[in-house]
């Protein structure tokens, strides 16, 4: 049995009246004593701030770091430079994902990766023949608090010693700075679909971190915040919109995080697929106020098409999910038919940023 690990936070959760589940032995909060529909808000429309400690967290060390994480990595990391940052897909030799995540540069012989799966570090290493590199999983070393939202530049900067405007979407600081008299990295990424940053401070200072934010205006949210929020934009999570496994990048619409020209273990596998994929990842706007179950089928002229993997009731788009299709019902506009109780709802298929197709927010 997994024990539970306890974020640095924890108690602070306990006293405002969080909702807590337990992932793999780590904590999220679902919602922080509120009401989740104000977190949402608070994310949208001002400053909300996150309790990440369970993202997992690998370090990896060394002359062949890059190419350790390359071998399991879809997305290219030639040109990275200190301070940048890559999404991708974590695959296996057939193409099929294991995970997602951030790849974050620090110098050529240091990474960070950051993904959702905890203890994988072996499956790593089964790849890694013949490299001089070492990963580590390092979750339990880094607190992590996500600072989201349109206010979220003015709410971080009095409390940062550098200039929050020198950091472009996608970047981060390799060398640490001061965040509320903590030595912290400030990265300028997120989960959210708005403009934000997230600190990776020392566990014991998640605490006055998390303080000097509330302090500053940030509204604290969790889960179901945050599952409504990038449902709106676009953007999945493992075990629900994929299982380990069990489904290639290309059938969640990841086309622009896969190069095949890397030596990826899973490179051959994905060109082939790549060539024409059969399935796509897409929004759907769906008509009424009744939002389908999570795996409800979609149907075309009474044949069925796809699944919906994150249906959600949004105040700005409506009634909406997202949902893996057969390619040749993806188009944008296809007219579908999704299975609701008591029957089926006609639905339009869209693209798959619905709220903001064109990702202008986070680059605000």
């Amino acid at each position: 049995m997994t024990e539970d690990k306890r974020s640095p936070l924890h108690d602070w959760h306990v006293e405002h009246g969080a909702d807590v589940v337990w992932e793999d032995g780590y904590p999220w909060a679902m919602h922080e004593g509120g009401d989740p529909k104000d977190e949402y808000e608070a994310v949208r429309t001002a400053t909300g701030i996150w309790d990440l400690y369970s993202t997992c967290k690998y370090e990896v060390r060394g002359p062949d770091a890059a190419r350790l994480i390359q071998r399991r990595f879809t997305n290219a990391l030639d040109g990275m430079q200190a301070g940048s940052v890559r999404y991708g897909a974590f695959v296996n030799a057939d193409g099929l994902m294991i995970d997602d995540g951030n790849v974050y540069r620090f110098a050529d012989d240091h990474f960070l990766v950051m993904i959702n799966t905890a203890g994988i570090d072996d499956w790593f290493r089964e790849t890694a023949d013949g490299l001089d590199a070492t990963i580590e999983h390092k979750t339990d070393d880094y607190a992590m608090i996500a600072v989201q939202g349109p206010t979220s530049q003015a709410t971080l900067q009095p409390l940062t010693d550098r200039d929050l405007g020198e950091l472009r979407y996608f970047r981060f600081w390799p060398e640490a700075t001061t965040v509320a008299g903590a030595e912290a990295w400030v990265l300028r990424t997120g989960f959210s679909g708005e403009k934000g940053y997230e600190v990776v401070v020392a566990p014991g200072d998640a605490r006055r971190v998390w303080d000097a934010l509330i302090a500053a205006g940030a509204t604290p949210f969790g889960l179901t915040a945050i599952d409504l929020a990038r449902t709106e934009i676009g953007l999945i999570i493992i075990a629900v919109d994929y299982n380990p496994g069990e489904i290639s990048p290309w059938d969640l619409s990841m086309d622009r995080f896969i190069k095949t020209d890397t030596e990826c273990v899973g490179a051959a596998a994905l060109a082939e697929r790549g060539a024409n994929p059969p399935k796509r990842f897409k929004t759907l706007k769906i008509e009424g106020d009744l939002a389908p179950d999570y795996g409800a089928a979609v149907t075309k002229d009474g044949r069925e098409v796809g699944v919906v993997t994150s249906p959600a009731s949004s105040p700005r788009l409506g009634t909406i999910g997202l949902a893996i299709l057969d390619a040749d019902a993806a188009s944008d506009g296809e007219k579908v038919e999704v299975a609701v109780e008591g029957g089926t709802a006609p639905a339009t298929v869209e693209v798959l940023s619905l709220l903001d197709p064109n990702k202008e927010r986070p680059r605000a």
